[in-house]
This record gives structure tokens, C-alpha cells and sequence, in this order.
């Protein structure tokens, strides 16, 4: 594999590109924002998502997906909302086996349909792959170690996508359970955004580690209850992203918790903030596909509740701290 093309010009999709160059790829990077094409082929930056961070110059930004045509695969870094919409667009495109690497960490509303669901109903032609693991894009994109997870349900193919994006820096472990990677990406965005609130209303850190450890039981059953493996969320795409997204201020989704926390609502806690954090548009999705899959999520429910505006913040944690005692399964 020689050409990689990335749909989504926002940091995570910047980051990407970032890892296919390195890797020697030619790399064209698709982006709906006229001024972060501009930014990334003249400047070699993207101000708008990702400043102050310097990018390979092979990296070529287009808004135009003909450019994206003769990508020998994709990774689709849109967010998980929008990923039909762009799908939309480029599937007459799309030849048949092409690989297409999910890489939004979501559910989609409405349908409460994973990524590869939406994959499989507009672009069934293509060859489906999920990366998911802990990984900040600012990291990434500065070079920085990171892990990750390749889940795809063809082997060979798997190990060809991996060692076509590894570099010494970003090492990609492979998987074949994509159902268990997309659960964890999209279920840990929305514990994230609880362990901000319990960090934001100042609970301590025997709290903030219960609420990690629950929230971890609670992305299993899910996870489980879709036909995931326990093991596969076990590893960097379940519990590694988790622990990562609930420990610190920078991830998008932590960062609402701890506005919420604080006392700020909603629209406050999300004011002139450029990148989605997904647990929020996933956090109703979440509780509807629990509540149809027969599935206990505590810490999901109260979370979706305080986002709707159902529950006040302190009236969620009494209600978690109030539940009847029951043995550590």
C-alpha cells in the first residue's frame, strides 16, 4: 500500500495524516473547510484544529473527494453524526474491496447504529476496519508514542493496514472483533464526560477510580450484549481509551464533564469549542441502546440524564450513591 486518504480535517484527521506520511504514504487529506485546505498545502499547519503543530509537507489537503480516488484505502475521521453524510457523498467512489478504516468514536442517533453498521449500508462494497485506542491528536501528530488498535475481520488484511500506518512511533495491534473496539470508543466518551463532573464537583480520587472501574463493567456488558468479546475491550481500544479519556482536562469529553461539574450548563460548557466531543451527541444513544439491549448502565443513564437536562448534577450522584448494595460481578 502506497496511498492513503483521510476524510476529516479536524485534529484527529490532521493527526492521521500525519501518521501516513511519516509512514511514507501519499497521503491526501480531505477537509470541508476551505481555510484548513489552504493552511495545510501552503502552510503545512492546520491553525483552525490543530496550531502549532508543524505537518509533513507530503501531506496534500483537497475539498474535493475526486482527489481521494485513488486512494489504495480511506480512513473515515468524521464525526460519528456526520460519518453517513460523508459516506453519502463518496460512495459511487468507492470500489469494490476498497478499505475503509472507521475511526469516529460514536453511536449514531436515531438509529443507534455503530460506524460499521452505517459503513455496511452506505458503502457495502467496502472492505471495513475500526481504529480505536487511547490517543490525543496533538501527540500524534507531534510524534509522540502511542498504541492503538486495528480491528478488522479480515486478517490479512488487518496486517497489511497495519503495517502500512506503523511507524516507530504509532504502533498498531490488530484485532478481528470490530463490534468490541467501536463499543469501547463509544462508550468510554460518555464515562468521560462523569468522570469530568466527579472531578468538577471536586468527589476525589477514590471516586473518580470507582467511576472508572463501574463505567468499565458497564462498556463490557454493552460491548457483550452487541456480540463484542470482553477480551477485546479488556485491551487499548476498551479500557486503555478509557482510562485515558477520563484522566485528564485535555480530552473534549473530560473537559464538559468538568465545566458540568462546576456548576456550567451545557451550552456554557460547550461555547467556542471548534472539535466535537462525542460523548455528548453519544450519551442518549448509549442509554436507548442499553435500555433496547435489556442492559444495566447506571453511570451512562445518569450521564444521558444530566446532558438532557433531566437530573441535576447532584441529583445523578445520589441517585448512583443511593442504589441498593449488590455483589462485584
Amino acid at each position: 500500500m502506497k496511498r492513503a486518504g483521510v476524510i476529516g480535517g479536524g485534529a484527529w484527521g490532521t493527526a492521521l495524516a500525519q501518521v501516513c506520511a511519516r509512514a511514507g504514504l501519499e497521503t491526501v487529506l480531505w477537509a470541508r473547510e476551505p481555510e484548513v485546505v489552504a493552511d495545510v498545502n501552503q502552510r503545512h499547519e492546520n491553525r483552525l484544529f490543530l496550531p502549532g503543530v508543524a505537518l509533513d509537507g507530503g501531506i496534500r489537503a483537497s475539498h474535493d473527494f475526486v482527489d481521494l480516488a485513488r486512494s489504495e484505502f480511506l480512513l473515515a475521521v468524521t464525526p460519528a453524526q456526520h460519518l453517513r453524510g460523508a459516506l453519502k457523498a463518496f460512495a459511487g467512489l468507492i470500489e469494490p474491496g476498497l478499505p475503509v478504516v472507521l475511526c469516529a468514536k460514536g453511536i449514531e442517533q436515531g438509529s443507534l447504529k455503530l460506524m460499521t453498521e452505517v459503513l455496511a449500508e452506505e458503502a457495502p462494497q467496502a472492505a471495513p476496519a475500526v481504529l480505536s485506542g487511547p490517543s490525543f491528536a496533538g501527540e500524534v501528530a507531534r510524534g509522540l508514542p502511542t498504541a492503538i488498535t486495528l480491528a478488522c475481520p479480515d486478517e490479512d488484511l488487518g496486517w497489511r493496514l497495519a503495517e502500512a500506518i506503523a511507524t516507530p512511533a504509532f504502533r498498531p495491534y490488530t484485532a478481528t472483533d470490530m463490534i468490541g473496539a467501536e463499543a469501547g470508543g463509544a462508550i468510554k466518551n460518555v464515562l468521560a464526560i462523569a468522570c469530568g463532573i466527579v472531578e468538577g464537583r471536586a468527589l476525589g480520587r477514590s471516586a473518580h477510580a470507582a467511576l472508572i472501574t463501574r463505567g468499565f463493567s458497564e462498556l463490557t456488558r454493552i460491548a457483550e450484549a452487541l456480540g463484542g468479546e470482553a477480551e477485546t475491550v479488556a485491551g487499548l481500544c476498551g479500557l486503555g481509551d478509557l482510562v485515558l479519556t477520563c484522566s485528564s482536562p485535555q480530552s473534549r469529553n473530560m473537559s464538559v464533564g468538568l465545566a458540568l461539574g462546576r456548576g456550567e450548563t451545557l451550552d456554557q460548557a460547550l461555547a467556542g469549542k471548534l472539535s466535537v466531543a462525542e460523548g455528548v451527541a453519544s450519551a442518549p444513544a448509549v442509554r436507548q441502546l442499553a435500555r433496547k439491549l435489556g442492559v444495566e448502565v447506571p453511570i451512562c443513564e445518569a450521564t444521558a440524564a444530566i446532558l438532557a437536562g433531566e437530573a441535576s448534577v447532584d441529583a445523578a450522584i445520589m441517585g448512583l450513591l443511593s442504589r441498593p448494595l449488590r455483589e462485584e460481578s
